[in-house]
């Protein structure tokens, strides 16, 4: 395999691009900026980026198509987070809460560096196969902007489609992976409980809404622990929950919300169904009318065994073995999945953590931040895909 290091000043101008993008973050369907920054830098080498329908992310191929064989895809996503940066560097959001706190400019710039040495490549005539570049919307809200990409057509003509993950826990130099489901399942629940009302001296003549509310909260949790394999790793878990305004009157109204998590396909394809049943046994036994809203969000990742063999030699091409480490599936949610519903594909988990750093870090927090030589080894690891492929 001919040696693909990056030069020092490629190092160099994609850790700047990454740290524009992380002064200027964008939510979901709303990266119009980031969109242009990236189209901009690609037509600058020579290649020809098609912007997505609906006006941000975007599509590039790299090399002709090639009858005898598919492209392979590289996916980032370039959404941020509806957070503030509490971070003190110099590249800090400009923008009051918001913060690319999960690692999408990250993301983005790994694809861009990689589409940027592949296109090198494709000019000498070394690229053994056709690549496409593929910048998707939206993936931290749900079902995600990968459903869009895939209705623009960004998988036609590809065999296999990669991305990675920055994850905290995997230090910088190195990569996790794990055949089969490697994130979980994610849905949103929303539960509107109605009652009467009226005075908490006499909750027997009404609608207890701050009991059943505090019921279903618990016990529904409690109830799918009982009626599911423990082995899907069904989690219900609430973010919010609301009711009454005064302490002596029993409110009209209650909200609860939060997620559903699973790790197995299978009964997530059930849950909608299970879900409903419970709860509507649970706020029967406190008169409760209840509105039940389920959005769905996204499936399991689940990595194709092949996908992540040709990950694994890539990273050992260029690292060693000692690169790559085994990972566990976690209960996040990443609307990668939508794709490989499609076509087969896998995600790496791309080590960002500092070697000797002993601290805890976690994503979606507005001091995460990352090692940014995690950038050239992303960039490697996809270079390698692409020749090994």
């Amino acid at each position: 395999m001919p040696a693909c290091v990056l030069s020092a000043e490629l190092r160099a101008e994609l850790i700047a691009f990454r740290r524009d993008l992380h002064r200027h973050p964008e939510l979901a369907r709303q990266e119009v900026r980031t969109t242009e920054k990236v189209r901009a830098r690609l037509a600058q080498a020579g290649l020809q980026p098609r912007v997505l329908p609906n006006g941000t992310g975007l599509v590039c191929d790299i090399g002709p198509a090639d009858p005898a064989r598919k492209r392979l895809a590289l996916r980032a996503d370039l959404d941020a987070l509806p957070v503030p940066d509490t971070k003190t560097v110099e590249y800090r959001s400009t923008v009051d809460g918001r913060a690319h706190a999960c690692g999408h400019d990250v993301h983005t710039t790994v694809v861009l560096g990689a589409g940027l040495v592949l296109a090198e490549l494709s000019r000498r005539g070394t690229l053994p196969r056709p690549v496409r570049l593929v910048f998707q919307p939206a993936e931290e809200i749900m079902p995600g902007g990968a459903l869009d990409a895939v209705e623009a057509g960004v998988l036609d003509g590809v065999e296999r489609i990669l991305t990675v993950h920055c994850d905290p826990k995997v230090e910088v130099g190195r990569i996790g992976l794990r055949q089969g489901p490697i994130t979980s399942a994610a849905d949103k629940l929303k539960l509107a409980l109605d009652g009467p009302g009226g005075h908490t001296a006499r909750p027997h003549l009404t609608t207890d809404l701050v009991m059943a509310a505090a019921k279903l909260a618990t016990e529904l949790p409690a109830a799918l622990n009982r009626r599911v394999d423990p082995r899907a790793g069904m989690s219900v878990v609430w973010g919010r929950i609301e009711a009454g305004h005064a302490a002596n009157v029993i409110p009209q109204h209650a909200e609860i919300e939060g997620t559903v998590r699973c790790l197995d396909l299978v009964a997530w394809h059930d849950a909608p169904d299970l879900v409903h049943e419970v709860i509507d046994q649970i706020a029967a036994i406190y008169r409760a009318k209840c509105e039940i809203t389920y959005q769905r969000g996204v499936p399991p990742v689940v990595n194709e065994a092949v996908s992540v063999e040709l990950l694994r030699e890539a990273m050992t091409a260029r690292y060693g073995a000692q690169a790559v480490e085994d990972t566990e599936q976690s209960l996040g949610g990443e609307d990668f999945s939508w794709y490989l519903e499609q076509v087969p594909g896998a995600l790496a988990r791309l080590g960002v953590r500092a070697v000797g750093d002993t601290a805890r870090h976690d994503l979606h927090r507005g001091d995460f931040d990352v090692d940014e030589g995690a950038i050239a080894v992303g960039v490697d690891l996809f270079t390698a895909a692409a020749l090994l492929s």
